[in-house]
């Protein structure tokens, strides 16, 4: 990292690079694995190289104190992911203790140094890291001063630039490392989301078209010895119903399917709202539609949200609501999609206050009415009945 200024033994500007690239590519490496036996495999190696060059630049000419010093200047880095500033204090005392003595150069051209800075940067606070790059920068002043006697402020300057270079390498990795870690966050966040999404469908999905069948069913049981035509077209409706449920299953199911050759038809929509009214009245169910304002196409997520308010609605009401009519108003209006669905049944049964469930299926309403930026509200009507509320933007909120 330094050089070996004022006739000292050096470094050539390889060894410097090499040194800076060892310590950019270990260190992020090493701190994200934390294998502490690499840790101590480099210090080994770092020591070892220290000792060996100390000693074939000075002749063994000097005392077994330099050779503990010196090996202190990279020894500590087996410890550094342990206890960061520690090591580093070790290091820079170490490396004064060197440099005042005047046992010639800086041992390793202070590789120890820039890996403890980049370390601390790395796994530490930006208060701290910027502490020890002052203590560091110290630290070098009284090194190149022990060295020659007076402060050689070319060689200065440079030091303290690659201390602050493997500073900012530390920061960037740790912004780097959180970056990394909120990404993560964000991902499994969705994830959950989607399983919530795909959870909501399935329940959408099984309940209208399950309570259909176990309305039908027992019409057709009832029936069956009475009114055979009657039991025949409850046992149609059975069918049709059945393989609408197991067809939009699949469809979902297809969506989540690695497979290039999956059929990907969109859900439905308002669109398809006269065959949701149709097959309810095939249940038995009286229901009428009343539209207002310019229909117009929704995009996909406002759509399929509207569609399934309408679905669990009326399928609430299927089985909730007793001997009931339903009532659908769909309006247009300029900004705002408001979907109602109402009914004459008994207020508390479709979900309301007072009902002896809890209302799953309304929470789930609602939380698909936040998701696209909606209003959704569920209460007992004046005449004794229930009604939800569906409030959407159709404008690039509604988009997101």
């Amino acid at each position: 990292m330094f050089g070996y200024p004022h006739g000292g033994t050096g470094t050539s500007a390889h060894g410097v690079a090499t040194g800076a690239a060892a310590g950019h590519y270990l260190g992020p490496v090493l701190a994200k694995l934390k294998p502490i036996r690499l840790d101590v495999l480099l210090a080994v190696v770092l020591t070892s190289l220290t000792v060996v060059t100390t000693v074939s630049h000075t002749g063994g000419r000097i005392g077994w104190a330099a050779y503990v010093l010196a090996a202190l200047t990279v020894a500590p880095i087996a410890l550094r992911q342990i206890a960061p500033v520690a090591t580093m204090t070790v290091v820079l005392g170490a490396l004064a203790g060197y440099s005042l003595l005047d046992y010639g150069g800086l041992p390793s051209a202070g590789v120890g140094v820039l890996v403890g800075v980049f370390t601390v940067a790395t796994l530490r606070s930006r208060l701290v890291a910027a502490l020890v790059v002052v203590l560091t920068a110290a630290v070098v002043v009284v090194a190149y001063m022990g060295l020659a006697g007076v402060i050689a402020w070319s060689e200065v300057v440079q030091g303290i630039l690659v201390v602050l270079g493997a500073w900012v390498l530390g920061e960037g990795t740790k912004r780097w490392a959180e970056r990394a870690e909120r990404l993560a966050e964000e991902a499994a966040r969705a994830v959950a989301d989607e399983r919530v999404r795909i959870a909501r469908e399935l329940h959408d999905i099984v309940a209208h078209h399950m309570s259909v069948i176990s309305l039908q069913a027992g019409v057709a049981q009832y029936v069956l010895d009475t009114d055979l035509s009657t039991a025949r077209k409850a046992i149609t409706t059975v069918g049709d119903a059945s393989r609408e449920a197991l067809t939009e299953m699949r469809r979902l199911l297809d969506v989540l399917r690695v497979d290039h050759d999956a059929d990907y038809r969109p859900q439905p929509g308002l669109a398809a709202l006269d065959e949701l009214v149709e097959r309810a009245r095939g249940a038995g169910l009286p229901v009428d539609v009343v539209v207002t304002g310019k229909a117009r196409e929704l995009q996909p997520g406002p759509d399929l949200c509207a569609y399934r308010v309408a679905q669990e609605s009326l399928t609430n009401v299927l089985k909730h609501a007793g001997p009931a009519a339903a009532r659908i108003d769909v309006d247009y209006g300029e900004q705002t999609l408001v979907l109602k669905v109402t009914d004459n049944g008994k207020a508390t049964a479709n979900g309301g206050p007072g009902a002896d469930h809890t209302p799953h299926g309304i929470r789930g309403m609602r939380e698909r009415a936040e998701l696209y930026g909606g209003v959704l509200t569920a209460g007992p009507t004046a005449d004794g009945g229930f009604g939800v509320v569906l409030r959407l933007p159709m404008g690039e909120v509604a988009a997101r």
